[in-house]
C-alpha cells in the first residue's frame, strides 16, 4: 500500500460498514432515487469516464493486455449509456428486502417469519471490467448492501471516476455515499487484505479469470460466492435443424467472444456431421474463428488445426474454438461432464427425449435447448444489472440478481411464551 497507511485501508472498510447499516433501513423510494441519480450521473459524466478509460486502454495496450481483456475494459458512449439504462432497469425490479420467504404460527401461538435482509457489506474482486463497478454497486444499493470494490490496476482510472460519480449521486439524494468504496489504490496488497477482512466484509464475489477466481476461493477467509470461468459447450444433435444450428453456433461463439457465456467447444453428432459440420465450420471460419478439431472434424472441413486435450480444457475468450465429432448423446454428455466448468451448455435438437435427457443430466448452472448460450446473463434473465454468474451450488447458482445479494433472518413474535 505504497503511500497509504495501513489504517487507511481499515478506515475505508469501516466507513462502508457504517454506511451499510443506514442503507439497510432505507426505503425502496430512497434507494430508487439513488439509482436514478447514478444513471443520470453516468450519462452526464460520459466525457469524463471515456477520457479515464482511454488512459486505461493506452496502458493496457502498452503492457500487452490481450484483445479479449481490452474489449472488456472498453467503455465508450454506447456502453456507458447501456450501463445507465441497466441501472434504471434495477429501479423497476421488486425490492427484495423484507420479503417473506416463509412463516407459520406455532401451536403455542408464537408467530415465526423468515424475511430477506441485506448481507451487510459485499466485497468484489474483478479485473479489467469497469462495467462491473456500476452493475454491482447498483444491485448492492437496491438490496441494501454496502460494497467494497477491487477492480484491478487495468481499469483503475475508469473505476475511480465511476465510483466518484456514484458516491456523489447517492449522497445527493440524502443517503450515505460511503456505502460504495474502491480499494484499487491499495494495489494487490489491498486485494489480499480484502480476502481476510472478516468482520468488515460479509461475502466476497470474485469475477475474472479462472486463476483469479481459484485464488480468491483458496485464500479467502471471508465467505465466497464462486463465479466460474466458462468452458461452454454447444452440442448439435443428430436431428438438429440446419438453420437453427448455424444461427445458434455462430451467435454463441462470435456475438461477443470475450465473455464467459461465449461457447468454447462445439460437439457434433456423427449422424449429422456430414450434413452440418462443413457449413458450421465454414461459417465460423468466415467470422474469423480459429478452429481446433479432432481427426473426424478435419476430414470433413478444411482449415482446421489439430485439437488435443488442452483444447477442450481451455476458455479461449477469443475467436477460437474446439470442434469434436461424437458418436452419441452419451458421448457428448461424458465430454461435457469431463471438461465443463458448470457454467452453460446448450443442445440443438428436434428430438424431445434427447432434449429432456440433456436438461436433466447436464450438471451446469444453466442448461439450454435450441438457444444461444449468450442468453446466460442477468440482464437477459430480467435481473437488470448482474453481479456475476455463480457456478457453485450453495445459496446462488447461475446469473445473480437482487435476491442473491440477500440473506434471511427469522422474526419471532410472542406474547409471553416460555419453553
Amino acid at each position: 500500500m505504497e503511500g497509504m497507511s495501513t489504517d487507511a485501508f481499515t478506515d475505508r472498510l469501516e466507513r462502508a460498514r457504517t454506511a451499510a447499516r443506514g442503507l439497510a433501513t432505507a426505503t425502496t423510494g430512497q434507494k430508487n432515487a439513488a439509482l436514478a441519480a447514478i444513471a443520470d450521473a453516468i450519462e452526464a459524466g460520459i466525457p469524463q469516464v471515456v477520457e479515464a478509460n482511454r488512459l486505461d486502454l493506452e496502458r493496457g495496450r502498452e503492457s500487452g493486455l490481450e484483445e479479449g481483456l481490452l474489449d472488456r475494459l472498453l467503455l465508450d458512449d454506447s456502453r456507458l449509456r447501456g450501463l445507465a439504462a441497466a441501472v434504471r432497469d434495477v429501479i423497476s425490479l421488486a425490492d427484495p428486502i423484507g420479503e417473506v420467504v416463509r412463516g407459520s404460527t406455532m401451536a403455542n401461538g408464537m408467530q415465526i417469519t423468515q424475511v430477506r435482509v441485506p448481507f451487510g457489506v459485499i466485497g468484489a474482486i474483478y479485473e479489467a471490467r469497469p462495467n462491473v463497478t456500476v452493475d454491482i454497486a447498483s444491485l448492492a444499493l437496491k438490496s441494501g448492501n454496502g460494497v467494497v470494490l477491487r477492480g484491478g490496476t487495468a481499469a483503475e482510472q475508469s473505476n475511480r471516476v465511476l465510483v466518484q460519480l456514484i458516491q456523489r449521486a447517492v449522497t445527493g439524494v440524502g443517503l450515505d455515499g460511503e456505502a460504495v468504496q474502491t480499494i484499487d489504490e491499495f494495489g494487490r496488497d489491498g486485494a489480499n487484505r480484502l480476502m481476510r477482512a472478516r468482520g468488515y466484509i460479509d461475502v466476497l464475489i470474485p469475477r475474472g479469470s479462472a486463476n483469479l477466481i481459484s485464488t480468491v476461493v483458496r485464500e479467502s477467509t471471508v465467505p465466497v460466492i464462486e463465479t466460474g470461468s466458462g468452458i461452454v459447450h454447444v452440442f448439435v444433435d443428430a436431428s438438429a435443424d440446419e438453420e437453427k444450428a448455424a444461427a445458434i453456433v455462430r451467435n454463441a461463439k462470435t456475438h461477443r467472444p470475450s465473455v464467459c457465456n461465449a461457447a468454447e467447444t462445439l460437439l457434433v453428432h456423427r449422424e449429422c456431421a456430414d450434413r452440418l459440420l462443413p457449413r458450421l465450420a465454414a461459417d465460423l471460419i468466415d467470422a474469423g474463428v480459429l478452429l481446433h478439431g479432432d481427426e473426424r472434424t478435419r476430414e470433413l472441413a478444411e482449415g482446421i488445426l489439430a485439437a488435443d486435450d488442452e483444447t477442450w480444457a481451455t476458455e479461449h475468450l477469443a475467436l477460437e474454438m474446439g470442434v469434436k465429432v461424437v458418436d452419441s448423446l452419451d458421448e457428448a454428455l461424458a465430454h461435457i461432464e469431463r471438461f465443463s466448468t458448470r457454467h452453460t451448455e446448450s443442445i440443438v435438437t428436434e428430438n424431445y427425449d434427447n432434449a429432456q435427457r440433456f436438461l436433466a443430466e447436464v450438471d451446469s448452472a444453466v442448461v439450454m435447448v435450441n438457444a444461444s448460450t449468450r442468453f446466460t446473463d442477468g440482464g437477459e434473465f430480467g435481473f437488470g444489472a448482474e453481479v456475476g454468474i455463480s457456478t457453485q451450488k450453495l445459496h446462488a447458482r447461475g446469473p445473480m440478481g437482487l435476491a442473491e445479494l440477500t440473506s434471511t433472518k427469522w422474526l419471532v413474535r410472542g406474547s409471553g411464551q416460555i419453553r
